[in-house]
Formats: C-alpha cells, structure tokens, sequence
C-alpha cells in the first residue's frame, strides 16, 4: 500500500517550485492563483527571494504547502492508499485526499499562519531540538519546569522530540535534558512555541475559518497528528485540525499506525526529504521515495 506524506515548516529553499512552474501548465496556472488568492507574488519569494524572507511563517507555511500540492498535482500516477502530513503537512494531505480543495486549504494555511505568527507576537516563545533522550523522560522533564509552560511538541521518531513553550521554560527544560544524558538539547531558530498552548489564540482563530470552509469526502484515510489514527469523516477531521495548533505532533506513532495498517511504500510530496529519514528511523523496513514528477516533455 502506498502512503503520501507531506512536511511541514522547516523543509523550505530558495528556489522550491521553479521547475514546476517553468515545466508544467498546470503547476503554473496554480502558482499564479495562489498570488491571487495571498494577495501578493509568494512565487517571487519561492523562487528568488532570501532566506530570511522565505522564513516568514507568513511566507513558509504557504510555500510548503504550495510545492507540495502542486507536486502531487503533476504526478503521473498518483493514487494514495492513505495520506498524512507533518503539522501544516496535514493540509497538503487533505487536497492530495481530497478533502479540501486546492483554492479553500490555501486560505486556511494562509489564516492559520498568521494566527500563528499573532500568537507568536503576543508572548516571546520557543522550541528546541532534543536528541538521544527517550520519549518518556523527554515528556517527564517538560512537566517538571516549574512556573512555566513547556512541553513535548513534535514526536518526530524515537530519540527525536521537539519541545517548545515559554523561553525561560524551554531554556530551563535544555538544561535538565543535557544533565539527564540528552546527546543534544539545542534551541531552534522559530518564531514562536508550535504546538503548545501558547498557541491558544491562534487556534481560535483557525476554528472560525475552518467553520466557513467546506470540507468534501475523502478518497483514502488521512492518519492526523493529535492521535495519530486515520480518518474519513470530515467532521472529525475539522476538530482535529484545530486541536493541532496546541497538540503535539504524533509523527512517530502515525508512521507506525500506518505501517500497522499495511503501509509498504512512503512518498515524500514537496521540498526536502526530512520525512523519508524520519520513517526509516521509525520502521527500517519500510521502503521510501521522493515522489516523481513525469517529464515535461509527457505533461
């Protein structure tokens, strides 16, 4: 069975997109809709921009989805068994299932980006990366840091966890990582504490867009991040969707489910490969791929 996964913010580059755009009508036809739709030329940013203006949240979270989508646009053959997406990955999956339309996810991941980046002004925050540390003793000493709020954020594989909070409390967390045995307790450079509840307002705020967006059926199960089991009810779905801005991302326990459920093959849609390595870690029997774009000459 074949399962499409899409990555979520920190997978970006100068230039993502390009190819699509100069190789295929189609991709560049929906690039074009999506500077509609944001209200300016994110492709300008994709293809030629800084780094430092691609890391925008603003700018990252549409750029990811849109290389991703409009990947899985062009595909030959693409007839996903089951979907799933990492944090705004989640979005991607949901037009690759058919759930959200292209022109709807992209007004969503726009709105849930600037939600995000709002909440990110209203209270200084952070992440940081946690290497080598088991799952549990990661979570333990999260709940440890008095007066502050921190806690495990991304469950990325076994040994890999991203915790993320109040900055005093993640700085706090790092120590107490190291001095428990952590190989690597290292802040990363974000604008704010994803998936925490710090994120609070910001999750109001997408719940209202969600509300005014249709959601269609889905051709194959979406396995989410808040519980990491698959799902076709579109109701379901929505609540999750929200749920996911405060919630931690079950990235480890979603490839296991899926391999459980009889995922052979994992294609990585959109830039980078980080999800590939994340599920070797996870299950080293599975087989990945990036995913294929045809020729333009066949497109």
């Amino acid at each position: 069975m074949k399962a499409y996964i899409f990555p979520g913010q920190g997978s970006q580059f100068v230039g993502m997109g390009k190819d699509l755009y100069d190789n295929f009508s189609q991709a560049k036809d929906m690039f074009e809709q999506a500077n509609e739709i944001l209200g300016f030329r994110i492709t300008d940013l994709m293809f030629s921009g800084t780094d430092e203006e691609l890391k925008q949240t603003k700018v990252t979270q549409p750029a990811i989805f849109l290389h991703s989508v409009i990947q899985a646009a062009v595909l030959a053959d693409f007839k996903p068994d089951m979907v799933a997406g990492h944090s705004l990955g989640e979005f991607s999956a949901l037009v690759a299932n058919k759930v959200l339309k292209f022109e709807d996810a992209l007004r969503l991941v726009s709105q849930r980006a600037l939600a995000m980046q709002k909440a990110c002004e209203l209270q200084p925050s952070t992440m940081a990366a946690i290497l080598g540390l088991d799952d549990e003793k990661v979570v333990d000493i999260c709940a440890s840091i008095p007066n502050e709020i921190v806690v495990a954020a991304n469950f990325n594989c076994p040994g890999q966890l991203v915790i993320s909070g109040s900055i005093k409390g993640v700085e706090m967390a790092c120590e107490q990582m190291k001095a428990a045995g952590a190989k690597r307790a290292l802040i990363l450079p974000v604008g704010g504490a994803f998936h925490s509840p710090l994120m609070k307002s910001a999750e109001q705020e997408l719940a209202l867009a969600i509300e005014n967006t249709e959601f269609n059926k889905a051709i194959c199960p979406v396995y989410q991040n808040v519980d990491a089991r698959p799902h076709i009810d579109s109701e379901v779905i929505q609540e999750n969707l929200v749920k996911q801005l405060t919630a931690p991302v079950l990235w480890t326990q979603s490839v296991q489910q899926m391999v459980a459920d009889g995922a052979s093959l994992f294609i990585e849609c959109g830039p980078g490969k980080v999800l590939q390595g994340l599920v070797k870690k996870i299950n080293k029997d599975s087989e990945v791929a990036s995913a294929v774009v045809p020729s333009p000459a066949a497109s």
